[in-house]
C-alpha cells in the first residue's frame, strides 16, 4: 500500500474510533469497524475481537470474517488460545508461528484448526486503558511470520487502545454500571446477529460472510443500526427478501 493512501486510512480509522459519542452509538459496528480497518492496515489476513462480560468472562464480539469467528469461539471452548493469553497476562502475544512446536504446545486445539483454516501465524493485543484490561483483538496472517516493526505493533495497540476508551467513555455519567451493561449488550446483540447471519445465509443458501454483507448493506442504506436489523430478522419483522434488494415478487 502507497504510504501516502496508508497514512490516509490510519487517520480515518482513528476518526472511525473517535466517533463514539453519539446517541445512537452501536458498539457491534464499531468493533466490526475495528476487526475490518486492522486487516486493511496491519497486513494481516483475518482479525476477531473479544470483550469480558462483568464477570471477567471473555466472549466474541467481532470479527472480520467467518474463519476468525469460528476460531475465537474455539478458545473460548477450549481456554487456550492468542486472545485468552494476552487478555490474562494483559499484555500482547508477538507474532507466533503456527507451524512451531512452541505453537503447538502452547494450543494443541487452537493450532490445528488455524492452520486448516490457512493461517501460518497469530498474535493478539489487549484492549485496554491504563490498568483496565475490556477484552483482546486477535490478527490472523497467513504468512509463516509478518515481519512486524516495531510501528507496526504500536498502531495495532493504538488502535486497540482508541477502541477501548471509545467504549468505555461512550457516556460515562453512569460509570461503572454502565460499562458494564453496555459490554453485555454488546455480547447480547452479537448473539442476535448471529442469528440472523445464519437464518438468511441457511435461506438463501450462501456464506455467513455474504449473508452479513447484506444484513450491514441494508442497515447502511436504511440509515439503521445493524443490532436492530438483525433482532427484526430474527424476530420476523424485516422481510428477507428487502435486506438482499429483492425487486417485489422475486423468491
Amino acid at each position: 500500500m502507497d504510504s501516502n493512501v496508508r497514512e490516509q486510512k490510519i487517520a480515518a480509522a482513528f476518526v472511525e474510533l473517535a466517533d463514539t459519542l453519539v446517541d445512537d452509538f452501536d458498539v457491534i459496528d464499531f468493533l466490526q469497524r475495528l476487526a475490518t480497518r486492522c486487516v486493511e492496515l496491519l497486513g494481516g489476513s483475518a482479525a476477531g475481537l473479544m470483550l469480558a462480560t462483568p464477570h471477567g468472562d471473555l466472549q466474541t464480539a467481532a470479527s472480520s470474517d467467518e474463519r476468525a469467528w469460528l476460531l475465537e469461539l474455539l478458545e473460548i471452548q477450549h481456554q487456550e488460545g492468542p486472545c485468552l493469553d494476552c487478555y490474562h497476562s494483559r499484555t500482547p502475544v508477538l507474532p507466533v508461528a503456527l507451524d512451531s512446536a512452541d505453537a503447538v504446545a502452547r494450543w494443541p486445539v487452537f493450532t490445528p484448526r488455524a492452520r486448516e483454516y490457512g493461517f501460518r501465524s497469530t498474535y493478539a493485543i489487549p484492549l485496554r486503558l491504563r490498568e483496565t484490561v475490556i477484552g483482546a483483538l486477535n490478527l490472523f496472517v497467513d504468512t509463516p511470520l509478518p515481519e512486524l516493526g516495531p510501528g507496526d505493533v504500536q498502531l495495532a495497540q493504538a488502535l486497540a487502545d482508541a477502541a477501548t476508551i471509545g467504549i468505555l467513555q461512550q457516556r460515562t455519567i453512569r460509570q461503572g454500571e454502565l460499562v458494564a451493561g453496555q459490554l453485555q449488550t454488546a455480547l447480547t446483540s452479537r448473539v442476535r446477529l448471529e442469528q440472523a447471519k445464519g437464518m438468511l445465509a441457511e435461506r438463501w443458501a450462501v456464506s455467513v460472510d455474504t449473508s452479513f454483507d447484506m444484513l450491514r448493506g441494508y442497515a447502511r442504506r436504511n440509515q439503521r443500526r445493524l443490532t436492530d436489523v438483525a433482532l427484526a430478522v430474527v424476530l420476523g419483522e424485516l422481510d428477507p427478501a428487502e435486506v438482499r434488494g429483492d425487486d417485489p415478487g422475486h423468491a
